[in-house]
């Protein structure tokens, strides 16, 4: 017997342990089932479980489970990636607090300890999605710096340098001038600073008394300008173009340019060009042919370049002394306040500069075209398609990828240099050697590059790496091409379309069929989480409050495509109660005696109520599949919680009752063996989403056949479907819902019990009044039926329903003038709150400047504005008629 209590902290950690003891997450390369694949996208060695990482694996474990239910052969890979820089923090950090820097330690000693690290805290990630309940196949849990992975991304790197893929050049990066290392894009944040926006002059050579301002907030930056642009068709600068400019203090001459780059819109419409301190600004100067200089060094100080007064300075003492300098020559037109988005790198907290510096790249034009290729042939399907534009858009006008870090945890390059600089690049350093002595005539001392790769790199390589390639291997044979991957949106291009490059360029074929991109989780008002907001929800806090079940349900059920997804403590709660729900359900069953029959045959069924269950649930088991199998996890979550909460325990158990408790015993049988075959559908359909709340339903009550996990997903022939039972049944879920609405709506209290009269009811309707009478009377308070009344009393609500009207006499029980004018107030509010909600929205210059989220919930607030209007509105009918 279950207990009166669903207590999830009891069950989660026993099933799970269950499940691995009896090796249910295995692949099973040796069946003859067809393979399905998925790769987990690696979370950091050195994270800890987020409310991404909740969703993202929630819905690859839903999917997961559902086709290794399905009969497949289900690889879901797990493993972790190395994450360069956050490790290295990780370790520098533990450093510091002894006193020691790496550098004290020396490159060995250091990586040894960052391995050490590894071993002692790297698996806190892989411990905690089991407690969500990931069915990986732990087994074959990868690292990316394992020795097999490693060895996959030493071959990448000589083949594409071999290839002329990969290169070195020197071109600006996303520079961190604390941590000393080129960064990603993804590892850059933007913030919001409040700053200024500084107008200088710049004098025309030649012409004396005229000056071109531009606008700048870098003040500092200046000491670089090799060139002012103007837009071509700007009268303002016609005859400026080609002429040039006397830069302020450096005393440099830099040409006026013509380019669409400057917008007559903004600033003063002329633009100063520093190449080598802002990413459009390089490719001005590419355009122009302009000079390149770096004045800042790795530490974001004034380096050689700039005048002696200027050099050793940091940026922002720079900045400072430079628009003294333009105050004393008189050369500022104008200072105003601005407030602007400022780069930071997400792990050191500082402002990214822009650098000229030299690194390794690899040519991602040329690898993006079969990417392009395949995506635009739907050999990888893009999901939601809206992403697609997106992907096009990027992927069309790449830039080279930056693919060296200056850091020492990482895959070191495999390239050695000469005495001359000339450098080797081999799988390792007895083949450098060998490849040195041949080109010099001699041996010589190699020095191994010190950089390591952009961790994005390897993990490019992950859906065949993983599988043991170079290695061809009988998994790599079997598993790849993988089938779906599911990821956030934001790293489309970091990694996925990374994979795609390199999956098709060393596999000859995509990496994966279909790509599911789902949104960023947010706080309930569609805010970031983040520290300094506050409002970060813990997913492992809201496991141990309302169980692990409780959050999957609602990572799946807010997973809608395209939308944002925003979390609220509510939802977990709510879905919370929805397992309890269904924990009641079950125990009610088994109080009433409902055991599974051995054989049971649904079609069986002769009772109408049996033959309607029987029915919705087939119907609604064929909506859950497809919802699957498109990707609608909300789909899936909201057929699910409609039919446990509605369709199976508000009415069918509420139907249940009298022939449970009656003298029919055939009829008994027949509720009872088809009641508790329904549950045990439930549970197979709700598994992939709770799955350790239904194995503990499945072990309790169903009993005796095995793991739910490795049990199959329901298949119900349509020839169970009963239209003339549901028909019948839903015309009783209809009455019984239109009297309980017109009571909520018309004030009506809930002890009143109310009269029904019933006009132009046909034979059919009259009968089922008769069959269902007694549960009417007692679902929807009802009292007398009459169901040949003739005139309609004065003061009553009606319904129709079919050929019938419903009439509910209310004069004694409200007060229609009051109520009315109640009704109308609410809706003259609702109009008012409408027509503000329009305001905005019909406002091209709010929709275009508000915060995706903030339109969305004013879009939001007025759907459900609108919904209740409608409801009043009808409820207001009804006391008119």
């Amino acid at each position: 017997m279950l207990e009166k209590t669903y207590n999830p902290a009891e069950i989660e950690a026993k099933h799970y342990r269950q499940w691995e003891q009896a090796n249910a997450f295995a692949a099973r390369p040796e069946s003859n089932q067809k393979p399905f694949t998925i790769v987990i996208p690696p979370p950091n060695v050195t994270g800890s479980l987020h409310m991404g990482h909740a969703l993202n694996n929630t819905l690859q474990d839903v999917l997961i489970r559902f086709e290794r239910m399905r009969g497949r052969d289900a690889l879901w890979q797990p493993g972790t990636d190395h994450a360069g820089i956050a490790t290295q923090m990780v370790v520098e950090r533990q450093l510091d607090a002894q006193g020691v820097s790496r550098h004290d330690l020396g490159r060995e000693e250091f990586i040894r300890r960052v391995w050490e690290w590894k071993a002692e805290s790297g698996g806190t990630i892989t411990g905690q999605l089991r407690r969500l309940g990931a069915s990986c196949d732990w087994a074959r849990e990868r690292f990316t710096m394992d020795e097999g992975l490693s060895a996959a991304v030493r071959k990448t790197f000589v083949e594409l340098h071999r290839q002329g893929l990969i290169y070195k050049d020197r071109r600006l990066v996303n520079w961190d001038s604390k941590l000393l290392t080129a960064i990603s894009d993804l590892e850059v944040e933007s913030r919001e600073v409040k700053g200024y926006l500084w107008y200088f002059r710049y004098p025309i050579d030649g012409v004396p008394d005229r000056h071109i301002v531009v606008a700048t907030t870098r003040p500092e930056t200046m000491l670089g300008d090799t060139g002012v642009a103007v837009h071509p068709d700007d009268p303002r600068f016609a005859d400026l173009i080609g002429r040039h400019v006397l830069l302020p203090i450096v005393n440099r001459r830099i040409p006026i340019v013509a380019d669409e780059y400057s917008d007559p819109e903004k600033g003063s419409g002329a633009v100063k060009i520093t190449p080598a301190h802002d990413f459009n600004d390089f490719e001005v100067g590419k355009r122009h042919g302009l000079e390149v200089i770096n004045v800042f060094d790795q530490h974001a100080c004034i380096n050689d370049e700039a005048p002696p007064d200027y050099r050793g300075l940091d940026r922002y003492e720079a900045r400072e002394k430079v628009v003294a300098a333009f105050e004393h020559l008189g050369l500022i037109e104008k200072i105003e306040p601005h407030t602007h988005m400022v780069p930071f790198g997400d792990r050191s907290g500082v402002a990214i500069e822009p650098w000229l510096t030299e690194q390794w790249y690899v040519d991602a034009k040329t690898l993006a075209q079969k990417p392009i290729e395949a995506v635009k042939s739907g050999r990888i399907a893009i999901i939601p398609e809206s992403e697609k534009r997106t992907f096009f858009q990027w992927m069309d006008n790449i830039q080279p990828w930056c693919v060296s870090r200056q850091l020492w945890w990482g895959h070191q390059i495999p390239a050695w240099y000469g005495p001359d600089g000339h450098f080797f690049v081999e799988l390792d350093e007895a083949a450098a050697q060998a490849a040195a002595q041949a080109h010099y005539g001699k041996d010589v001392t190699l020095t191994r590059d010190t950089d390591v790769l952009d961790t994005w790199f390897s993990s490019a390589l992950w859906p065949f790496s993983t599988l043991g390639w170079p290695e061809q291997t009988p998994d790599l044979k079997r598993y790849y091409p993988t089938d779906v991957l599911i990821t956030g949106k934001d790293i489309l291009f970091f990694w996925v379309a990374r994979m795609m490059m390199m999956g098709l360029h060393f596999m000859q074929e995509v990496p994966f069929h279909t790509v599911y991109l789902h949104g960023l989780v947010t706080d309930e008002k569609g805010q970031k989480m983040s520290k300094s907001k506050g409002n970060i929800i813990d997913p492992l806090e809201l496991i141990d409050k309302y169980g692990a079940d409780a959050l999957r349900f609602t990572m799946a059920s807010i997973a809608a495509q395209g939308r944002q997804i925003k979390l609220s403590t509510q939802r977990v709660e709510g879905n919370r109660n929805f397992a309890t729900k269904l924990w009641n359900a079950t125990r009610f069953c088994e109080v009433n005696g409902c055991k599974p029959v051995p054989g049971f045959d649904p079609a069986s069924c002769e009772l109408t109520l049996s033959k309607w269950l029987v029915s919705e649930l087939t119907q609604s088991a064929a909506r859950v599949t497809e919802a699957v199998e498109q990707f609608r996890f909300n789909d899936m979550a909201s057929e699910l919680y409609g039919f446990i909460w509605g369709t199976y325990c508000d009415w069918y158990l509420e139907f249940a009752k009298p022939v449970l408790q009656g003298d029919d015993q055939k009829a008994a049988d027949e509720i009872r063996a088809v009641t508790a075959w329904a549950i045990d559908r439930l549970l197979h359909l709700l598994h992939p989403i709770m799955p350790f709340l239904t194995e503990e339903l499945y072990e309790k009550f169903i009993g005796g056949k095995g793991l739910l996990i490795a049990d199959r997903w329901p298949e119900l022939p349509a020839s169970l479907v009963d239209q003339a039972a549901q028909d019948e049944i839903g015309w009783l879920v209809r009455i019984v819902s239109d009297i309980r609405a017109v009571r909520s709506e018309m004030n009506v209290p809930a002890g009143a019990v109310l009269p029904l009269k019933v006009r132009e009811a046909s034979a059919e309707t009259r009968a089922r009044l008769e069959r269902y009478a007694a549960l009417i009377q007692r679902l929807a308070r009802i009292g007398e039926i009459d169901a040949n009344a003739g005139a309609v009393p004065q003061g009553s609500v009606q319904i129709v329903l079919g050929e019938a009207t419903f009439a509910l006499p209310l004069a004694d029980i409200i007060d229609f003038a009051a109520e009315r004018t109640r009704l109308q107030k609410e809706i003259g509010k609702l109009d008012g709150e409408i027509g503000k909600i329009d305001g905005k929205l019909n406002n091209a210059a709010f929709v275009a400047r508000a915060p995706a989220e903030v339109v969305d919930e004013q879009r939001e607030r007025r759907e459900e504005a609108l919904a209740t209007k409608q409801r009043l509105g009808r409820a207001l009918q009804q006391l008119a008629g």
